[in-house]
This record gives C-alpha cells, sequence and structure tokens, in this order.
C-alpha cells in the first residue's frame, strides 16, 4: 500500500478492533496513501472549532499537500493512524519524531510530536483514548520515549486526554499554548487506568446487548415453527418491555404482522432504530443481513445461525469474515451459532434465546459456551420439586455458541458491577485469554462468588472455539484458577450446589460445622463427608425420629448461637410418628430459626422429602411462570415428589426446555433428566449437540425448538411465584449429605480466600539479587546464540546473580578425573549420571551416594559403567554430599497464553505418578509461597511427619521467592527446574539445575486494548 520510497512495508500487525466508552466497536489501523479521499471527508465532517483546536488557527479544507503529508508515513518516523467505522474515519492520530531543537528527525532520537483530531459526532465516546494507547505503543515500538504535545488552553477535552492517561507527565505554558510532555512507558497507574476503562467499554457492550430498547428477529418464517419464528414467540411470551420486529424477506407486500409483531422484508425497512438482531437465516445469507443490519445503525448481533467454525475449515473463515464485518459496522456478536440471551429484569423481560420458558427473575448470572449445557443449568437452578431446591432464580443468562466475538471475559466486565448479579456461574469449554480471564476473576471474586466448570478437560475444545491453546495439564489452570478466588467444581451439579448456597446464605467464617437432624445415621454420613472435605465437624446431634418443628427450631436456633461452630447442616428423613411435623411446619420452622441468626450459612440434607424442599422454597419459587397443573392441585403424597438432582424419581418442573428429573415430554431423548450433559434434552447426543443453527429442518436448532417445546408440552409444572427479593433468606436443600458438604467445602474455602485476599502479600525484595548483571548476561547469552538450554556453568552463573546458589558438581570423564575431582570437594561425595535418561532417576540405580573415600568411588565409578554404559553416555558427576532432608523439586515454565506459573512438589516417582503439584503465577507473593509448600498433599512430610525432624520451609519459601524473582524480572527466561533440592532442618541444597533462554512470547495483556482475533 505504499511507495517504493517508504521505508517499511505496512505494519498490518497495528491494526485492531478496540471497544469504545459507549460499547460499541472500532477499527484502528495505519493511515495509507490510498486513504486520501477517506481522509478529505472526513476532515469535512469535522466542525470548525475543532479544526481551530487542531491547527490553531482557522483551517477550514485541507490542501493538497496537507492531503500528501497526512497520507504519506515512513511507520517509523512519521505514523498515522485512524480509527474507522463503517470503513470510514472518525478520527486520527499521528507523531512525528523529532530531535533536541524540535526539528524533525530519525533515530536515535526518542522523542515524537502528538496530535490528535475526532469528529465532533463521535467525541465523547473514548476514542482519542483508544487512539492515545496504539500510537504510544506503535512508538514504544520504533524506539520513541517519550511524547510532546501543544493545546490550546480552551481545549480541555484533548487536555483532559493526556492527563488522564496515567503516564508521568511535564506541563508548561508559553506563547499561550499548554505544552504537555510525557514517559510512555507504561507504569502502574497507566495500566490501571487503561484496564479501569476496558472494563466500562466492554461490560457497556454487554450491556448493550443483554438490555436492548429495540429487537428484530431476521430469518422469523411466515409460518409457526423454525428457529426465527420460535424466538419470536419467546420474545413475545416473555413480554419484552421494548420494541419488536419481525423480518423475512420472503413475506408478500401484503403481509404486515406475524403473531401481531411489525414484519418487514428487510431491517432498513423498519422505520425506528433497532438495538439488537436475532439473526436466525442459513450461513449463506448472513453477510447481507450484518450489512443491512449495520447500515441501519444496528448495535449488537445475535447469530443463532450455524454452519461455521464447527463445520470446518471453511466454516472457520466464514466465521472470521462474519466478525470482521459486524466489527467494520461497530456492532458485537454473540454467536454464531448461539443458543441465546436472556435478561429477566422486570424493565426488560428479554429472552432472545431457543428457551421456550424464561426463568425467574433471580441474582444468580449464568455463562455457558454450550447450549446443552445451558439447557441442562437452566432446568437444574428453576426446577422446584428437585431435591436441590430452586432458591434463587437468574439475572441474565448468555449462551455464547463459538464464542467468535463477545466470550466470558466480556460478560465477566459486566457482571462485575451488575447490581442484580450476585454469584456467577460459567460452564467453559475454552478459554481464549487466560491471562486475562484470571485478571477479571480475582477481580469478580473479590466482590462476589465465581465458579466455574470446565469441559473438554482431557481433550481439545470444540471445533468451533478457534482460539490459542495452553500447554499447560488441566490440573495446573484449575490450581491458577483457584489462585485467582474461582471455586473449580467438576460437574455441572456441583456448579448449581455450589452455586444455590451461595446466592443466599451468608459466607461461614470458618470450617466448624454444626450437623443436627432426626436420623443418626444420615448425620454420621454427614460427619464423615465433612471430614474428607477437610472440615471440623462437630459431633452430629440427633433429635430422634419423633422430633417435632419446635425441635428443630430450637435446636437449630441454640447451634447458630453457638460460638464454637461457623456453619449448620440440618439433616432430615421422612416424619415419622404422631408429633413429627408436616413438611411445611418443618420448613418455616428452620426458616425462622435461620433468619432470627442471619450470620451463618444453614443446609439441608434431606431424603425422601420432596414436601420439604418445595416448603423450603414455596414462597420464592423459581420455576416459570405457568398456569397450575392437574398434578399442582393433586393430594401431596411424598413418596411421589422424591425427585432429587440426579435420581431421576417422580415428577419435576420444566424451564427452558428441558425437563426436571426422571419427567421425558414427548420428543425428549432417553435419559433426559439424567446427570451430564444428557440434561440438555434434544439433540444433545452427537457432535454440536446443543449448539444450535438454522441451517433448515432436522437442523440441530430446528430439532432443539421443536423437542423442548415437546418438553414444554408433557412436562408437570408448578405455580407461579412471586419475584425474589435480594434480602431474601432461603435455605436451600440436598439430596445427599456428600454434595451439601461438598457445596459447603467449596464456600468455606471461598471465603478463607477473600479474607486472604483482603491483605494481600507482598513480592519481597533482596538486597543481594543483581538484576543488572542478570539481564547483561542473558543478552551476552542470546547475542552469542546460547541456548535454548544453558550449560551448567552459565545455570549456576545466572542462578548465583539471584543468590540461588549450586552445590558444587565436577565433571568425572574417567576414574582418575573422577578421583581428583572428590579430592577438590571432600569426601564424603556422590557420583551421579546426568545423562537425559538418568537424570533424576535414583530408582533406576544412576546414583550412589556417602561414598566415603577413593576406594569406594572407584568402586561405584565402576558399577555405574558396568550397568549403564561408557562414560560419554552416563556423564558422570562427582559432587558433594548435601545435609539429609526432603527431596524437592522447583519449577517454572512460560505458558503463551497463561503466562508464567511457579511450581512446586516432592521429588519421586510416587510424587510423579500422583501428580502432586503446587502451582502459581509468577511473581508470587510471600503468601502464595507460602500456599504453595503447604498445599501438596505429601506437605506432611515437610512438618515432622511421623515424628521425623521438620525441615526449613523458611528457607524453601525463599528459594521459591527468588526463582520467581527472576522469571519476572527476565522475560527471556522461559524455564527454570531446580531438581532435587534438598531441603535440611536447617538450610537447603538445590543438587541439580537447568535454565532456557528465548526471546520471550509477545504478552497480549501489556498493550494496548484490543479485540482478540480467533
Amino acid at each position: 500500500m505504499q511507495t517504493s520510497s517508504d521505508r517499511h512495508e505496512y505494519p498490518a500487525h497495528w491494526e485492531a478492533d478496540v471497544v469504545l466508552r459507549d460499547g460499541g466497536t472500532a477499527r484502528i489501523r495505519p493511515i495509507t496513501v490510498d486513504d486520501a479521499e477517506r481522509l478529505v471527508s472526513f476532515y469535512e465532517q469535522v466542525s470548525d472549532e475543532s479544526k481551530y483546536y487542531r491547527f490553531f488557527a482557522p483551517y477550514p479544507r485541507l490542501s493538497a499537500k496537507d492531503v500528501h503529508r497526512f497520507t504519506h508515513h515512513d511507520f517509523v518516523d512519521r505514523v498515522g493512524l485512524a480509527a474507522t467505522v463503517g470503513g470510514e474515519f472518525i478520527a486520527t492520530v499521528r507523531y512525528d519524531r523529532i530531535g533536541a531543537d524540535g526539528m524533525p528527525a530519525s533515530a536515535p532520537a526518542d522523542e515524537a510530536e502528538v496530535a490528535f483530531l475526532v469528529q465532533d459526532a463521535h467525541q465523547g465516546r473514548g476514542v482519542a483514548s483508544a487512539l492515545l494507547e496504539h500510537i504510544a505503543a506503535v512508538a514504544r515500538e520504533r524506539a520513541i520515549r517519550r511524547f510532546a504535545a501543544e493545546v490550546l488552553p480552551a481545549n480541555s477535552k484533548m487536555i483532559k486526554v493526556f492527563t488522564d492517561a496515567g503516564y508521568q507527565q511535564q506541563r508548561s505554558f508559553e506563547d499561550g499554548v499548554v505544552r504537555l510532555e510525557f514517559d510512555l512507558e507504561p507504569t502502574d497507574r497507566s495500566l490501571a487506568v487503561q484496564r479501569a476503562r476496558e472494563q466500562r467499554a466492554e461490560a457497556r457492550s454487554v450491556q448493550r446487548l443483554l438490555a436492548p430498547g429495540s429487537v428484530a428477529v431476521v430469518g422469523a418464517g411466515r409460518a409457526p415453527g423454525g428457529v426465527g419464528r420460535s424466538v419470536l414467540a419467546n420474545l413475545r411470551g416473555a413480554g419484552f418491555t421494548g420494541r419488536l420486529y419481525a423480518v423475512n424477506k420472503a413475506l408478500g407486500e401484503d403481509e404486515k404482522e406475524l403473531d401481531g409483531v411489525p414484519a418487514h422484508r428487510s431491517v432498513t425497512d423498519i422505520e425506528g432504530p433497532v438495538d439488537l438482531a436475532v439473526i436466525a437465516v442459513p450461513a449463506a445469507h448472513v453477510p447481507e443481513v450484518v450489512a443491512e443490519c449495520g447500515e441501519h445503525g444496528v448495535q449488537g448481533l445475535v447469530v443463532v445461525s450455524a454452519g461455521y467454525a464447527e463445520s470446518g475449515p471453511d466454516g472457520r473463515e466464514r466465521q472470521r469474515e462474519l466478525v470482521r464485518q459486524a466489527r467494520t459496522y461497530g456492532m458485537r456478536i454473540i454467536g454464531p451459532n448461539a443458543f441465546g440471551i436472556i435478561n429477566t429484569a422486570p424493565d426488560v423481560r428479554l429472552n432472545a434465546s431457543l428457551a421456550p420458558e424464561t426463568p425467574r427473575s433471580g441474582r444468580i448470572g449464568l455463562f455457558a459456551q454450550s447450549g446443552a449445557i445451558g439447557i441442562a443449568l437452566l432446568s437444574r437452578l428453576h426446577r422446584r420439586g428437585g431435591g436441590v431446591t430452586g432458591v434463587t432464580g437468574v439475572s441474565t443468562f448468555v449462551s455464547s455458541g463459538n464464542r467468535a466475538d463477545v466470550s466470558g471475559n466480556d460478560v465477566l466486565q459486566y457482571w462485575y458491577e451488575d447490581p442484580d448479579t450476585d454469584v456467577v456461574l460459567m460452564y467453559l469449554e475454552s478459554i481464549g485469554n487466560p491471562r486475562k480471564f484470571t485478571r477479571l476473576a480475582r477481580r469478580t471474586a473479590l466482590v462476589k462468588p465465581l465458579v466455574v466448570v470446565q469441559g473438554a478437560r482431557h481433550g481439545s475444545a470444540p471445533l468451533g472455539h478457534a482460539v490459542r491453546a495452553t500447554r499447560l495439564p488441566h490440573t495446573t489452570v484449575s490450581a491458577l484458577l483457584r489462585q485467582a478466588g474461582v471455586i473449580r467444581v467438576e460437574t455441572i451439579t456441583e456448579l448449581v450446589d455450589a452455586g444455590l448456597l451461595l446466592a443466599r446464605q451468608p459466607l461461614p467464617a470458618g470450617p466448624r460445622v454444626a450437623i443436627l437432624g432426626n436420623s443418626e445415621s444420615l448425620g454420621m454420613l454427614t460427619y464423615d463427608a465433612c471430614l474428607s472435605e477437610g472440615l471440623r465437624p462437630l459431633p452430629p446431634q440427633d433429635l430422634s425420629t419423633g422430633a417435632s418443628a419446635r425441635d428443630f427450631h430450637t435446636a437449630l436456633s441454640r447451634a447458630l448461637a453457638d460460638d464454637s461452630c461457623d456453619a449448620v447442616v440440618v439433616t432430615a428423613i421422612p416424619a415419622l410418628g404422631e408429633t413429627s411435623p408436616g413438611d411445611a411446619a418443618l420448613a418455616e420452622a428452620l426458616m425462622s430459626a435461620a433468619a432470627a441468626n442471619p450470620s451463618k450459612p444453614v443446609l439441608v440434607v434431606h431424603v425422601e422429602l420432596g414436601g420439604l424442599a418445595e416448603a423450603l422454597s414455596a414462597a420464592t419459587s423459581t420455576a416459570p411462570r405457568g398456569a397450575e397443573t392437574a398434578a399442582d392441585a393433586a393430594p401431596h403424597h411424598p413418596a411421589e415428589h422424591t425427585a432429587t438432582a440426579g435420581e431421576g424419581t417422580g415428577p419435576g418442573v420444566l424451564t427452558s426446555g428441558v425437563p426436571a428429573s426422571g419427567v421425558r415430554g414427548p420428543g425428549a431423548p432417553p435419559g433426559a433428566g439424567a446427570e451430564g450433559p444428557a440434561l440438555g434434552g434434544p439433540g444433545a447426543a452427537g457432535p454440536g449437540a446443543g449448539r444450535p443453527g438454522a441451517a433448515g429442518p432436522g437442523g440441530p436448532a430446528t430439532q432443539a425448538v421443536e423437542g423442548a417445546r415437546a418438553a414444554v408440552e408433557g412436562a408437570q409444572r408448578v405455580p407461579a411465584a412471586p419475584p425474589e427479593s435480594p434480602g431474601a433468606r432461603l435455605i436451600p436443600a440436598y439430596p445427599a449429605a456428600e454434595r451439601a458438604v461438598r457445596a459447603l467445602s467449596e464456600a468455606v474455602n471461598y471465603a478463607q480466600w477473600r479474607r486472604d485476599a483482603a491483605e494481600p502479600g507482598r513480592v519481597p525484595e533482596y538486597e543481594d539479587i543483581d538484576e543488572k548483571g542478570a539481564a547483561e548476561q542473558i543478552d551476552a547469552l542470546l547475542a552469542r546464540g546460547e541456548g535454548p538450554t544453558l550449560g551448567a556453568e552459565e545455570t549456576g552463573a545466572l542462578l548465583a546473580r539471584y543468590g540461588i546458589h549450586l552445590r558444587q558438581a565436577r565433571p568425572a570423564p574417567t576414574p582418575d578425573e573422577a578421583a581428583k575431582a572428590a579430592r577438590l570437594i571432600g569426601y564424603p561425595v556422590a557420583l551421579k549420571t546426568t545423562a537425559p535418561h538418568l537424570r533424576h532417576r535414583a530408582d533406576l540405580g544412576g546414583v550412589r551416594l556417602d561414598l566415603a573415600d577413593e576406594e569406594q568411588l572407584r568402586r561405584a565409578y565402576a558399577e555405574l559403567t558396568e550397568l549403564f554404559g561408557g562414560p560419554d553416555e552416563l556423564r558422570p558427576v562427582v559432587q558433594g554430599m548435601a545435609p539429609r532432608g526432603v527431596d524437592t523439586i522447583v519449577r517454572t515454565v512460560v505458558d503463551p497464553a497463561a503466562g508464567a506459573v511457579l511450581s512446586f512438589g516432592l521429588a519421586g516417582p510416587a510424587s510423579q505418578l500422583l501428580g502432586d503439584m503446587a502451582h502459581r503465577l509468577i511473581p508470587a507473593t510471600e503468601r502464595d509461597a507460602a500456599a504453595l509448600v503447604r498445599s501438596i498433599r505429601t506437605a506432611p512430610l515437610l512438618f515432622g511427619w511421623r515424628g521425623s525432624a521438620p525441615v526449613d520451609t523458611e528457607a524453601l519459601e525463599e528459594l521459591l521467592l527468588r526463582v520467581s524473582r527472576l522469571v519476572d524480572d527476565h522475560p527471556e527466561v522461559v524455564a527454570v527446574s531446580l531438581e532435587p533440592v534438598v531441603v535440611a532442618p536447617q538450610g537447603l541444597s538445590v543438587l541439580g539445575a537447568t535454565v532456557r533462554l528465548a526471546r520471550p512470547p509477545a504478552r497480549d495483556d501489556l498493550g494496548p486494548r484490543t479485540l482478540p482475533v480467533y
């Protein structure tokens, strides 16, 4: 795109999509010679006042010389960027490198003048702030370290752009002009400002999708049925409060309505604005629809159409083009291949999804990448007859399908400050940006619980998810998520169990659990489950099978008032005897006692008590609004209402098209209502199940709609209930002690994390660290092409600069050299091989210890070479004996997706076989180091297990922190392995070490704000 005289090729990597302050998107790209007409058109739309602020004088039009200057850049000393929407400029920024005299210059001059111009119609959208981030990143890439800008005092908006950016600045005033100078090196404040702007913009972009003022369903069929017509019906059925339109290009001239909804042949025919368009047309026709939406000013799209990345390489390219096209017009996308979105707020009532029933309004935010799992989660959250009572409803629901644009990160940004959401539940099959997700997860978890279950843990992500894969094992990813405060669970049953507890019960102050109930056996099961989960249960209190409601009330009140417990689990079996309470009476007794003592969580474990489960949540049922059926009016028989989440017995409530356990409507697949993905309903059995599309009759979306509708007609419903109040004191009930206790354990651990996070640890400074010397050594090694793995001498020298000293080891290529090395080191010594296949494998016999003299050394040398081969193959070394202790391993690895990770465990095959390693993100704090040492299952061996001497864990924690500092200070250190590290009662010895160097992978979390491209 540039002429031959230009010094650099077009820098395509500077192109980026950004989310603006109002939630819309813009494209930022370099300005080229082909942009002359766009630049002139853009300038004509700028007001005279803005032109005056830019040029300090009236400047009505650009001359040919100006146009040439502003479109011809060398992309080094002269750079211009433009923000575009719909292909047209809405703002520009440029820099010109200058020397000390203020005149144009080339490198090594490291200062540049910068100037902006924003179209008046787009001022206030945060365009200039986004452009400043990107032009600063470009300048740093071109070795420019400082910007200067001259601004008229009256141009307060532009002055604010510079002063609010967070860079270190100097301001002066001369000749009626404000001169601002600032360094471009990111600071803690500039990063904080950037991330705060990112949060506001991305949250606003999701809010525009979830709370539109008007919705158009494109592809609403003329006849009932089909995906588009079903979505239209669901929107109407939910009582959407905004304006609703149906769009179908096949409509006749006289067809003006569909189901009473205004109908049009094109989005462009709609007279009023359209905020959200739901696209349900075949993939081949989607580009035409997107163009019409963009021209009409639609703000966002929900694409339920299939035929994209989930269908193969051609579909993946089709998906990328869809995202490019939508972002060109400033629109964001849910999907494609999406199940849809729901917002139950009374002033919105949006059900732009394939779920035929809208869940009751509540306090849980729900995100699912799979339509089938989304259905299952909605069903479990909102059923009433099951063992896990529907104690809370949903605030918003997003099922993202292929998540080509809007992802879980975006929705987390929205839920972080959403006052209507108290708990976030997420089902994830892939994490597109793990660094960002852990950052957002930590911030969210500080204010509200975030519960996550991961699918595709042991295989690749679904075909539709074109994301960068992490090389880290699932166990490592799970540990990193827990470090960020995420409540990690294994199944969707556990996801719901934990979510219901956290939604309406206070966090426990500790692990002490009181157990009371009318069954001694059930109490003991609960006691055992508490011990298994690491809780501290008190002896169960047996109220006997004849306990009355008053007995339960008295016992629960006493337990809640007892300072020796932090939570209470109530166990209950079916009522026996004349004095035994009825379900409603028992529920009222428990709820009144809990309400009088609201500081501790209360859980109920019930067996064969469907009536109690209903009674505990009857006042605030989360079932979908529907007419009472004959089953609801029938006399209550406890034995007939025993359906528990996962047990599949008895009737239940269907919401979102999926029957409760054990109930299958016509068309529902075998196993509907059972545990796991089978709850996804029709279409959940094959590849892409639950990922609806619009490919025509018989496609997955059509099957999902037909099956869901059939299930709704065949399922029993419960009476409608009033909306849930934010302060309601609701008690979750569970069908098994293990499930209740596991949920409580997660709440206990999360509460402890919150307390710890309130006083975060620090990254210590060590006076003996030679950061500058290490940097020079690394640069020299990389310049010489050293690597990727350093030799023993270079490794020891680099680690020593960070206060990590290796126990001396000398090569022993012959028995004589071994004897000479031993005399220099001093007996006793160890003889060991360093061959890759024998390294760190003491169990194979490649190590001889405590060799007291030369005779023993020579004998050991002969044995090793006889057993394993010649010295050239074995690479033997002689090393001084370390004090006895516990052998451990310290490792780091830099994952391009997740970042740098510090790992710790005990050495030996047993720990490796069990995968007993602990992990933390780098930089590690003092608190992280202490947690690493204590969180492995074999940690008792470090603290005096079975009478052994405790080892020096303080020295071990310091070693972990020094290694973390090395990797954090020098991203070129991409891997460190210290093995073994022998930790003695006093001090430790590092006996082996390897270090790998490489040019660090690019980090996308420190650069300017950009939307990902998959």
